[in-house]
C-alpha cells in the first residue's frame, strides 16, 4: 500500500540547478546511505551526467559498479583494510585518505593501480582528516607515493553550513585555503548547504547531497524558494473509516480523545515503514488533497487522521500523501523534531521504491 516514488526528471531537474548555482565547479553528487532513501542505482542511473558520485561504504560502490556506473565513485570514508583497498583498485575507485594508516595501506598496495586520492583536513569538524599542523606531512607523503597515486586532490568539510552568516564558515575556508594557496591542487568544500550560500566554497568540486533530492539544507528557506523540486513522494492510502464518538479515544495510549463526534480516516503507514513514532497530534497530512491532523499515536502499520471536517468524501482507497511536492518533507521533520535526513534514510526496506 504505502510506496516511495521517486521522480527521475526532479532529480536531473536539481543537478541541473545546482550547476547553474556553481557553473564552475564540477559535481560529486553524493548517494549514500541508499542514495538518502531514494535507491542507490536508479538515483546514480538517473544522474547519470553528473562528473562523479561519492558513496560512504565499499559495499555501495561495489552496488554501482555492478550496475554499470562508470563515472569516477569516492569513498567518502575511505578503506580500513589491505582487501578493502584491493578492492577499491578492482573497482577503480577513488580513495578518500583521512588518517595515517590509509596512508600506510597505500604504500604496502600490492596491486599497480594508480588511484586518484583525496587528501582530507579537518578545519574544524573534528570528525575526520588530518590536522591543519599535519597537512604538509600528510602531503608529503602522499606525493611520495607517485607508484600508487595519479593524482592528488584535497577536500575538507564545512561544521556549520546551513548556518551561512556563522563566522565559522569563513574561519574554515581561510584555513584551507592558506594550506593550499600555491599548491594547484583541485579542491572540495562545499555540501548542498555551502553550495546554494557561500560562493566562496565553490571550489573546483562541489559535493551535493540533499539538495540533488529537492530538499532545502537551509533552514527559513524552502526548496522551492531554492529552485529545487522534491525527488520523492512517499504515499499510501486510507484503508479503514472510523465513527468515534465524542469522548472515546483512537490509538495506543489513549492520547487523542474525541472533543466531537468524529469520523477519522486510518491510514497505512507506521513506524514499521519509518515514520517517526513520537510525531505529535495535529501534524498535516495530506488526505485527498486536503491537509488533516494526525490523532493518535503512530502506531507500527497504521495512523489515525480526523477527517471530519474534510472538504471532500473520504472512503477507503482515498490517497495520502505523508511527504512529496505538495507536502514537503521539511514540513514533516519540523513537526518530528529532526531532520529531512533522518526522514529520508530511514525509509524502511518494507516501502518499494517506483522509480517515476
Amino acid at each position: 500500500m504505502i510506496r516511495a516514488v521517486i521522480h527521475s526528471q526532479a532529480l536531473r531537474a536539481n543537478l541541473q540547478r545546482l550547476r547553474e548555482v556553481a557553473p564552475d565547479s564540477r559535481i560529486m553528487a553524493v548517494v549514500k546511505a541508499n542514495a538518502y532513501g531514494h535507491g542507490l542505482v536508479p538515483v546514480a542511473l538517473a544522474l547519470a551526467d553528473a562528473d562523479a558520485f561519492a558513496v560512504a561504504r565499499i559495499e555501495e560502490a561495489v552496488a554501482l559498479r555492478a550496475a554499470g556506473v562508470r563515472r569516477p565513485v569516492v569513498l567518502l570514508e575511505g578503506v580500513f583494510t589491505g582487501d578493502q583497498l584491493e578492492e577499491a583498485a578492482r573497482l577503480e575507485l577513488d580513495l578518500v585518505v583521512h588518517q595515517p594508516d590509509q596512508l600506510q595501506l597505500l604504500a604496502d598496495l600490492r596491486s599497480t593501480h594508480r588511484f586518484v586520492v583525496w587528501l582530507k583536513i579537518d578545519t574544524g569538524m573534528n570528525r575526520l582528516g588530518f590536522r591543519v599542523e599535519q597537512f604538509a606531512v600528510a602531503l608529503q607523503r602522499l606525493q611520495a607515493l607517485s607508484e600508487r597515486v595519479r593524482e592528488i586532490r584535497v577536500l575538507t568539510h564545512l561544521a556549520r553550513a546551513d548556518e551561512p552568516a556563522d563566522p565559522m564558515n569563513s574561519l574554515q575556508v581561510q584555513r584551507f585555503s592558506a594550506l593550499v594557496q600555491g599548491l594547484g591542487l583541485p579542491l572540495s568544500i562545499a555540501n548542498s548547504a555551502a553550495l546554494l550560500a557561500n560562493p566562496q566554497a565553490h571550489a573546483d568540486w562541489v559535493r551535493p547531497g540533499l539538495a540533488l533530492y529537492g530538499v532545502s539544507p537551509l533552514p527559513g528557506r524552502t526548496a522551492a524558494q531554492l529552485g529545487l523540486v522534491p525527488a520523492m513522494t512517499l504515499e499510501t492510502r486510507v484503508i479503514s473509516l472510523r465513527q468515534v464518538p465524542a469522548g472515546e479515544t483512537v490509538g495506543y495510549g489513549a492520547t487523542w480523545r474525541a472533543a466531537r463526534d468524529s469520523q477519522v480516516a486510518i491510514i497505512a503507514a507506521g513506524y514499521g515503514d519509518g515514520l517517526p513514532w513520537g510525531l505529535p497530534l495535529g501534524t498535516r497530512l495530506l488526505v485527498g488533497g486536503q491537509a488533516l491532523p494526525l490523532v493518535g499515536r503512530v502506531s507500527m502499520d497504521m495512523l489515525a487522521v480526523d477527517v471530519t471536517d474534510s472538504q471532500q468524501s473520504v472512503s477507503v482507497g482515498t490517497p495520502v500523501q505523508l511527504w512529496g511536492p505538495q507536502l514537503p518533507v521539511e514540513q514533516m521533520a519540523a513537526s518530528a523534531g529532526t531532520l529531512p535526513y533522518e526522514l529520508l534514510c530511514g525509509i524502511s526496506q518494507r516501502v518499494p521504491l517506483i522509480l517515476g
